[in-house]
C-alpha cells in the first residue's frame, strides 16, 4: 500500500475514532492527550518506514499530520465556531455554558471554612 493511501486510512478510519468528541477531550487530562500522540507517532513511523533516529516532528511535517491536540483544537474551534452562528436556540446555549461556581476546581473548594473535625488532635 502506498504511503499516501496510508495517511488517507488514517485520516478516514483511525484518527475519527481517536479523537471522537474533541471539544469534550480539551479540558482531559494530558496524560490522555499524550497516549493518543504516542498512538499517532506510531502509525507515522510505521506507515513511512521511517529509522529510530527520525525526529517525530519530521514525521509530522513529511506526512502533513498535526499533532493530535492541535488537531483537536482545531476541531474544537471549528465546532464552536459552527455552534455560535446555529439558528438552534439550544446550540447557542450550549456554546455559551459556564459551569456553576461550585464545578471549577480551585484546590479548596471542597471546604470553604474550617471545622472541628473529630479527627483533629486538640493538643
Amino acid at each position: 500500500m502506498s504511503l499516501r493511501n496510508k495517511c488517507t486510512l488514517y485520516k478516514v478510519c483511525i484518527r475519527p475514532v481517536m479523537t471522537y468528541a474533541a471539544p469534550v477531550f480539551a479540558h482531559a487530562n494530558p496524560k490522555a492527550l499524550y497516549q493518543l500522540q504516542v498512538l499517532q507517532n506510531n502509525f507515522c513511523r510505521r506507515a513511512s518506514g521511517a529509522p529510530w533516529y527520525v525526529r517525530n516532528d519530521i514525521l509530522h511535517r513529511d506526512l502533513e499530520l498535526p499533532t493530535i491536540s492541535k488537531y483537536m483544537q482545531d476541531m474544537s474551534k471549528k465546532f464552536f465556531d459552527t455552534a455560535a452562528n446555529h439558528p438552534n436556540p439550544l446550540l447557542q446555549t450550549a456554546v455559551s455554558y459556564e459551569p456553576p461556581h461550585h464545578f471549577i476546581r480551585n484546590g479548596m473548594s471542597f471546604q470553604t471554612h474550617r471545622t472541628n473535625s473529630p479527627l483533629r488532635s486538640k493538643g
